[in-house]
Parts: C-alpha cells; sequence; structure tokens
C-alpha cells in the first residue's frame, strides 16, 4: 500500500489513543477541538505532501517529511495546544500512517507480553504477568481492519470472509493472530504475542526465580550433551523463551534446521537454516505443512533439528528424526504436566491416521525423548521451570519417567507473591556420562538437598 494511500484510509482522528489527552471532556470540550484538529490535519497532509518525491525516500526519510509538514500545520492552526498534547497528537499521525496505529507505544514497551484487541473498542496488555485494561481504543471497526491488513500483508498472508482467522507475525518476531466476522461475532479481534528485542539469557531466569542454579547447570549440559529434551507448559508459560535460551548452549560448528509454524525463534548460532510453513493460497493451494518441512529436513544434513511447537501429524517425522542420528534435537508442546505431555505425543500420532499400536508409539516416543523440561505461568504471573524429568525406559506398556529436579509450593507471601524453592529428588539420571563426556561437570548437583 503506498504512503497516498495508508493517509488517505488512516483515520488520524481516533477518539481514544494509547494516552489520553487531559482533561478529557464531552459535548465541545478540548477533546472534541482536539478531534476536529487532528481531522483538518489529515486532510491537509494528504493536500500538501509531494508523494512523488517521497517515492525514492526510506522510512525514515518519509517519517521525518511527514512529521515536519504536521507540525508546521499546527503551527499555522487557530488551535493553541500545551507541548505534550502537539506531541502526542503528531505521534498519533506517525503511528497510523507508518505504523500500527493507537497499539503501537505498547510494542515498544519491554514490560508488556501481549496485546490483546478485543474489538476495536477495548484493548488490554499483560504486563509483568498481569492483565490490565487500557484507554486505548480504535476509531471503528475499519481502522482495527486497517492495521490487521497492514500486518498480515507483509508476510504474504490474507484475511477475508473466506479466510477469517490467520496466524503471522511481526518483524521483531512476535506472534499475531487475527480473526475476524463472521467466526467473530462482535468484531475483528487481534492478539499479539511480543517477543523480547534483547533476548532473555540463562542468567536472567535465574535473576528472576525461573529456576535454580544447579537446574540451570543440568540443562547447559543436556544441550551441549546432545540429549533430545522436550519443552512443555501452557499457553504463555514461557516454552518458546526456554527454548531460545537453551538452544544458545548449541556449539557453532553445527548446522540446526529450525522449522516453525509461525517464525519466532532467535537462534544466534552461525549455521541456521530456517523454515516456515505456508497457508494456501487465494485458490486453496499450496500449502506446506510442517510434516513436509521435518521430512524436507532430513535431506539437508541437520545436526540438529528444532521444531518450534508439535502439534499435528509432523509428531512421527520428528520423532523418527530424533532417532536417526540427529541427537539433541529440541521441541515444544502444550501440554500440563510431562507425563500428560506424553499422552498428548500419542494422541498426535494417532489422530495423524497412523495405524499403530499402542505400545509400539510409547517405544518411539521412548526411544526418541531423553528429557522432558515442565515450565507453567502462575498465578501471580511469574514463570518458573517446574519439573526436569527423564523418560527412562518402558515397564511393559508403561512409560517410566524419574523427576530429577522439582519446584515445591510453600505458600503465598503478603503481596500475592508464590513462595517455594527448588530442590533434586536425589535421583542421578542415567544421561550423566553421556553430558559428563561432553564437558559437563555434574558431581554433587543431584544430592537430595534443597536447591535453594
Amino acid at each position: 500500500m503506498s504512503l497516498r494511500d495508508r493517509l488517505r484510509r488512516s483515520p488520524v482522528a481516533t477518539p481514544g489513543s494509547t494516552q489520553e489527552f487531559a482533561p478529557v471532556e464531552r459535548n465541545g470540550g478540548p477533546q472534541d477541538e482536539l478531534t476536529e484538529l487532528k481531522r483538518r490535519l489529515h486532510h491537509d497532509l494528504i493536500a500538501k505532501l509531494n508523494f512523488a518525491s517521497m517515492e525514492d525516500m526510506d522510512e525514515a526519510q518519509r517519517r521525518e517529511q511527514v512529521e515536519s509538514l504536521g507540525r508546521k500545520l499546527l503551527a499555522e492552526s487557530d488551535v493553541k495546544l500545551t507541548r505534550g498534547d502537539e506531541e502526542r497528537l503528531v505521534q498519533d499521525l506517525l503511528h497510523d500512517a507508518f505504523d500500527l496505529g493507537p497499539i503501537t507505544p505498547f510494542l515498544m514497551d519491554e514490560e508488556i507480553s501481549d496485546v490483546l484487541v478485543n474489538t476495536h473498542r477495548q484493548v488490554y496488555v499483560e504486563r509483568l504477568g498481569k492483565l490490565e485494561l487500557t484507554r486505548a481504543q480504535f476509531r471503528d471497526e475499519a481502522h482495527l481492519r486497517l492495521i490487521i491488513d497492514r500486518i498480515v500483508s507483509r508476510v504474504g498472508r490474507r484475511l477475508d470472509e473466506s479466510s477469517p482467522l490467520v496466524d503471522a507475525r511481526l518483524p521483531d518476531g512476535s506472534r499475531v493472530n487475527a480473526i475476524i466476522p463472521p467466526v467473530a461475532l462482535d468484531g475483528a479481534i487481534l492478539s499479539i504475542r511480543r517477543f523480547r528485542r534483547r533476548a532473555l539469557s540463562i542468567e536472567n531466569l535465574l535473576e528472576l526465580g525461573s529456576l535454580s542454579g544447579p537446574m540451570a547447570h543440568l540443562l547447559r549440559g543436556i544441550v551441549r550433551g546432545r540429549v533430545n529434551v522436550m519443552i512443555t507448559g501452557g499457553t504463555g508459560s514461557g516454552k518458546t523463551t526456554l527454548l531460545n535460551i537453551l538452544s544458545r548452549y548449541i556449539p557453532n560448528g553445527e548446522r540446526i534446521v529450525t522449522i516453525e509454524d509461525s517464525a519466532e525463534l532467535q537462534l544466534q548460532q552461525p549455521h541456521v537454516v530456517r523454515l516456515e510453513t505456508r497457508p494456501p493460497n487465494i485458490e486453496g493451494k499450496g500449502t506446506i505443512t510442517q510434516r513436509e518441512l521435518v521430512r524436507n529436513a532430513l535431506r539437508m544434513r541437520p545436526d540438529r533439528i528444532v521444531v518450534g511447537e508439535v502439534r499435528g501429524d509432523e509428531v512421527l517425522d520428528m520423532l523418527q528424526a530424533m532417532n536417526t542420528g540427529h541427537d539433541g534435537s529440541l521441541t515444544t508442546l502444550h501440554a500440563n504436566g510431562p507425563r500428560d505431555a506424553l499422552h498428548r505425543l500419542e494422541n498426535l500420532v494417532l489422530m495423524a491416521g497412523h495405524n499403530l499400536p499402542d505400545k509400539a508409539i510409547r517405544e518411539q516416543i521412548v526411544s526418541a525423548l531423553q528429557v522432558v523440561v515442565h515450565v507453567s505461568r502462575m498465578s501471580d504471573g511469574t514463570r518458573k521451570v517446574l519439573s526436569i524429568e527423564e523418560i527412562v525406559g518402558m515397564e511393559g506398556s508403561v512409560v517410566t519417567m524419574h523427576e530429577i529436579f522439582r519446584f515445591v509450593r510453600t505458600g503465598i507471601g503478603h503481596t500475592g507473591i508464590i513462595q517455594g524453592r527448588y530442590e533434586a529428588t536425589g535421583i542421578v539420571p542415567h544421561f550423566t556420562e553421556r553430558v559428563e563426556l561432553a564437558g559437563t561437570d555434574l558431581s554433587g548437583i543431584f544430592q537430595r538437598t534443597p536447591s535453594q
């Protein structure tokens, strides 16, 4: 979409912005006067901007041009504004023309992890693990749809009545889901799961109390020792964040192939091949699934395969890949716990139409996976590694697991913060020798004493 079209369609006269002008009055008060000023500014900009000369400019130069003319028009207007009101009005104009409208400031706030737009009238954010209602609003349904279209068009996706829901991503890797009528009954819904511009490290998790020192030491060694790991947890529990952190300990000399439904991983190694699924085109053709990508990855000579999230019929191909020389592979799975994760894997294999006996599926899981790390978002908004378990083998038709570390909850403090401690169970895992041969000393960390 050209800048001229953006500005023409851009509803600059947004009654609610992320920072409302104060004082807010109705029926001819200051707010209505500012709204009218926005309308005039919008029309004057379209009339006076030289779009032809801006075609060869980069976005930074275009922003500068729009901002400069906007300030000039404000100075010539007969409405007297405070410095703060003038700055916010210009920023609203730039956000609508170039960014994501009234939710743009939320995407710059490192404390916000989710932006949830429930129709154009209501915007929630999750800040430090807690949901809060903001003052931000879109002008109307058309304004919200314009912003959604701007997001999905950047990644070649489409959203219309024939395809009313879409997954996409922002340039910074943040995950986007949008759904529109007729599926969304009250109006368009937009959900954005943000990812930090500055990637977290395992030291950050230690500072936040998300795991203990011995647990962090073990996880580093597990990755370096090429042990297959599955990270489990609920929505928003931090599975992808932990996967990104653990991937840092993959040696630089290895070839890594990542497979994702929507690209979110931020691997730092020099030899990374990133693959992403593709939805059907407007004729309903051209779909590329995760299963096809997993199969193709096996032909790409990977040392490790990283599957962003297992959710469908790619599960058996992934397990077979872990069994055929791709040790040290990583993946995530939605599950309520380590044992529940194994049941989900079984169900995914069966739902994919594979006619295999239950025992054969479990044997495949046991031979493919060695470690399950379970993470959770607690009721106080914090995220913790609740358990590290080893898949040991089978007793009859039952998969046996040993818990190595766990979080023991002891209560809730006066401020509502969950209290507890991390402790080792005293069990020494079978992969200890393998990890130590890779250069990580594990002596003493499995003693049955509280880790904190």
